[in-house]
């Protein structure tokens, strides 16, 4: 996930700052050669496909850092995070398919970079491919899974990704209840948090919040990177060259770039996505069809959904977008699960009935509603209203999507149960549902679904 501090250089170059405040910043890149000698790659589709790869470098972080943030041991010289960043032709919109480090892969033929030794191909788990072969291995094997063709390669390590936050001024999250992972030393309490480099990498690095492992990390980090985008796009940073240029020097600093990726590159694309923003961007996981599919030298790997990974891959080809577009009676997505949310219904009309209405239309779309409906202290109210404790502020905002036209009205001390005061201008329930929508058919969400809101 450190590769989400790349994905910001290029939003950062949107703000059309020229050459004098980028000059110099090709010399800070270091430079491999990923598409050297290769040979029956895939067609090029339309767009621009990079490979976001995130490494160690935990050997260049500070002792005192590391045992801070839990970075102890060997680093692995293998890929933690391997993403394809889909950037349109028309520079409007990109999409971000994670490929979880576990995926079941077969390389091509190669030479092992280590022991020299010739390989034909085998299978191995998909990060295993650059221990083997480097950059070229691992872009000629996601080339052969994916039969997307690869444009640029980016390689980010933690100090990378560290420095970056840091100089964005930290990055805002949400999470609805506790993440705590002993390993990583991560330990959230439900609520908004604002995120420091070592703290942000413990969250995009914690595989043991639940028994969801990878899969449950890479949701995080799509996450993580809308929010990064957020911030970037609405604090400011673009409109100040000073700030523009610390960032980018902070993250190209230990980027490794294919030799066609260079300042003009990031300035040209730039330009193009000035008016980017998390709502045009699209994130998702490859859909797994078996999460332990055991393969001999690979161990338990996790098999791709073969034909729902064609349409993602297809989509990218194509340049269309991954999300199929939503018919006006879909359920609208909300930060917090409905079934997580607690609801006293009460009429504050004189129609009669009207409070079991309410009250049974907001539990068929999922809302954890008491089914005792009670009369309000005033039976004149206009206009519906949701009461909140303050501490319950986005589970309010997720009921109120669903009773369109309510009042929001904090309560302190009300508790966990939130309230919803019937009044005469109530028509319906809209259906909703919660913004992280797993595997699913594709599991996509858009940028602005995961921020905070």
């Amino acid at each position: 996930m450190r590769t989400v501090s790349t994905l910001s250089v290029v939003v950062l170059a949107s703000a059309g700052i020229g050459h004098a405040v980028m000059s110099g910043l090709d010399e800070d890149i270091a430079r491999v050669d990923p598409f050297r000698d290769m040979k029956n790659r895939p067609e090029a589709g339309h767009g621009m496909n990079i490979l976001l790869v995130g490494t160690d470098g935990r050997e260049r972080i500070g002792e005192e850092e590391r045992e801070k943030y839990r970075l102890g041991g060997a680093p692995c010289h293998c890929t933690d995070t391997i993403m394809i960043v889909h950037i349109s032709a028309d520079r409007e919109r990109a999409a971000v398919v994670s490929l979880p480090r576990d995926s079941y892969a077969v390389t091509p033929p190669h030479t092992d970079r280590v022991s020299g030794e010739r390989h034909k191909g085998h299978p191995v788990k998909l990060n295993a491919a650059y221990a083997e072969g480097g950059p070229r291995l691992t872009v000629r094997t996601v080339e052969k899974m994916t039969r997307v063709k690869i444009d640029h390669y980016l390689e980010v390590d933690f100090t990378s990704f560290m420095k970056t936050v840091d100089v964005v001024g930290g990055v805002e999250i949400c999470t609805d209840r506790r993440l705590k992972d002993s390993r990583t030393g991560l330990d959230l309490p439900a609520g908004r948090h604002t995120l420091e480099g070592g703290q942000a990498l413990q969250y995009v690095r914690s595989r043991h919040v639940d028994g969801a492992s990878d899969l449950s990390r890479m949701r995080r980090q799509q996450h993580f990177m809308a929010a990064l985008v957020d911030r970037v796009t609405s604090s400011g940073i673009l409109l100040n060259p000073l700030k523009f240029r610390d960032v980018t020097r902070a993250v190209l600093g230990s980027v490794r770039a294919d030799k066609g990726f260079g300042t003009g590159e990031l300035l040209d694309l730039g330009r193009a996505m000035r008016n980017f923003s998390p709502s045009s961007s699209e994130f998702t996981t490859v859909p797994i069809s078996d999460m332990r599919h055991t393969v001999k030298g690979a161990g338990s790997t996790l098999k791709w959904d073969t034909e729902k990974s064609e349409r993602i891959f297809d989509a990218l080809r194509r340049d269309e977008p991954l999300s199929v577009r939503r018919t006006p009676g879909a359920a609208l997505r909300v930060p917090v699960d409905p079934r997580q949310i607690r609801v006293q219904v009460e009429n504050g009309t004189r129609t009669a009935g009207l409070g079991r209405r309410v009250d049974a239309a907001l539990a068929a779309t999922g809302f954890d509603t008491t089914r005792a409906p009670a009369n309000a202290a005033h039976q004149d109210v206009r206009r519906t209203v949701v009461a909140y404790d303050p501490r319950w502020d986005r589970s309010a905002k997720s009921l109120a999507a669903a009773l369109p036209g309510s009042e929001l009205r904090a309560v302190k001390g009300q508790g966990a149960t939130l309230k919803v005061i019937a009044g005469a201008d109530f028509e319906k329930v809209r259906k909703v549902r919660a913004q992280d929508p797993g595997q699913g058919e594709f599991g996509v969400v858009r940028g602005d679904e995961v921020n905070c809101s």
